[in-house]
């Protein structure tokens, strides 16, 4: 009777508010800290795939459906991301004098990551229809709620002509940027 009980518990879903503690692509998991929650919550990398990322930046707020298990509290679906409000980071001079308004009023761009090496803290992705390479900064990602981006994820760009080219000024990933 026990087994059937503990079973019918973790078929239970509830919402939770709270706020990624931090989360890494490569390990392929990470924890949220919800609001009255006395425990860390599991957020796991295929959960956050059906949501249609493949990262999250630390510190983000996140809203989720969660489960107990048997291994503690679990997300089993992510239900909206917020980007972060500030950034404690100067922003890259390109960007610097732009308003969020002025960000957002650049088209987006649905495009290709070619490689990102979040340890050098920048990357390039193809805009589809063009050859030419996009400068993704690692501060652009993380403003823009991501942590991490792999080869060939589907991404949409708001790109502006920088003094060295063209660059990132905003990062989403493809499927949020479908529904928004």
């Amino acid at each position: 009777m026990l087994m059937r009980e503990q079973r019918e518990n973790e078929t239970e879903k509830r919402y939770v508010n709270g706020v990624v503690k931090w989360f890494d692509p490569a390990k392929g998991f990470g924890f949220i800290v919800g609001e009255g929650a006395g425990r860390d919550i599991l957020l796991h990398a295929n959960v956050l795939r059906n949501y249609g990322q493949s990262s999250v930046a630390d510190g983000v707020r996140i809203e989720v459906n969660v489960q107990d298990t048997a291994r503690g509290v679990q997300a089993v679906e992510v239900l909206s991301i917020e980007r972060p409000a500030v950034s404690n980071t100067p922003m890259l001079a390109d960007i610097s004098e732009l308003t969020p308004e002025d960000i957002s009023a650049l088209p987006t761009e649905p495009a290709r990551v070619k490689w990102f090496d979040k340890g050098k803290g920048f990357g390039f992705a193809n805009v589809f229809g063009s050859d030419d390479d996009v400068f993704i900064h690692i501060e652009v990602l993380r403003n823009s709620g991501l942590a991490d981006l792999q080869p060939g994820e589907a991404i949409c760009l708001r790109v502006l002509d920088g003094k060295r080219g063209l660059m990132a000024a905003a990062i989403q990933s493809w499927e949020s940027a479908l529904v928004s």
